[in-house]
């Protein structure tokens, strides 16, 4: 009895700690809409410099400075890393500025789009055999793109950069051996001196916004936390699931988001982004029937 409950058990605390990751995923524009006046760019910086103070905490907490020292040892294994602290950046301040825009439908489509763009990226670059639904739900995803260009007139470059961004990211990540709190903590680590730089930058010419109003300080040093609690839930998911469920869970994130720009923002919706969405959505139920079949 004890040994098939406890599997049991496990795989039920990781579905809830993967509903947690990525509800909180998903409500993120929630929080970041609440930086108002507040550019990017600086939310940004604080983003990165509050991540790293909160996890210098949190590391020391847990015990889990031993993987660190060895990447930190190691600083010609850390051009990937670095790669990856960049790319998660532009990721960072992309969705940022798609919040304060007002643009959230498309950075939901960006990360609707992420794992068919991770299927391609893994032939092109991995030259991993892509399967034929795979092929077809990739093919959709560049139909939906096409037809935003053609009948709208313009490229969804903000869902393209976030799916690219984050794709990439996560295909440098598979070749570091750093777990996600690790690779987050180094990532930010790398990205610290630079965050620094610009907020010094900001200080001496007039246009921080930090230490002025309480209540954006006190934003600004939380966006460090909110960054960093949900990959904690989604690091015990991840021990505890398997990667097909992972994956379905992982759709929650963007659902969230079209729901929040649809019911909280308002922002319209034309029936030729609807359709574009549509062809997201069917390409990745293929593509998830054909990770079901094969895991």
């Amino acid at each position: 009895m004890t040994t098939t409950t406890a599997p049991a058990q496990e795989t039920g605390k990781g579905v809830a700690f993967g509903l947690t990751a990525y509800v909180l995923w998903g409500c993120f524009p929630l929080f970041f809409a609440l930086f108002e006046g507040v550019p990017a760019f600086e939310v940004l910086i604080h983003r990165v410099i509050w991540s790293c103070v909160f996890l210098v905490g949190l590391v020391t907490l847990l015990g889990r400075w031993s993987p660190i020292r060895q990447a930190l040892r190691k600083p010609h294994r850390l051009g990937r890393v670095l790669g990856g602290a960049l790319l998660i950046a532009l990721n960072w301040g992309l969705y940022i500025y798609a919040v304060e825009t007002r643009q959230v439908f498309q950075a939901s489509l960006g990360y609707f789009m992420t794992p068919l763009v991770n299927v391609a990226l893994g032939m092109l670059v991995l030259r991993e055999v892509m399967h034929r639904l795979q092929a077809v739900a990739v093919g959709l995803a560049a139909l939906a793109i096409v037809i935003q260009l053609v009948l709208l007139g313009e490229l969804p470059w903000i869902s393209l950069a976030l799916a690219l961004s984050f794709g990439t990211y996560g295909l440098l990540r598979k070749q570091v051996p750093l777990d996600g709190l690790s690779g987050l903590f180094v990532e930010t680590l790398l990205l610290l001196p630079l965050g620094l730089l610009a907020l010094t930058w900001l200080d001496r010419t007039g246009l921080s916004h930090f230490l002025g109003a309480t209540d954006v300080t006190l934003l600004l040093v939380a966006s460090g936390v909110v960054t960093a609690l949900p990959l904690l839930a989604f690091a015990g998911a991840a021990r505890r699931l398997r990667l097909a469920t992972l994956g379905f869970l992982m759709y929650l994130n963007p659902s969230i988001q079209f729901f929040i720009a649809l019911l909280v923002f308002r922002e319209p919706l034309s029936p030729v982004q609807l359709g574009t969405f549509l062809l997201i959505w069917v390409g990745l139920a293929l593509y998830s029937w054909s990770a079901w079949r094969s895991g």
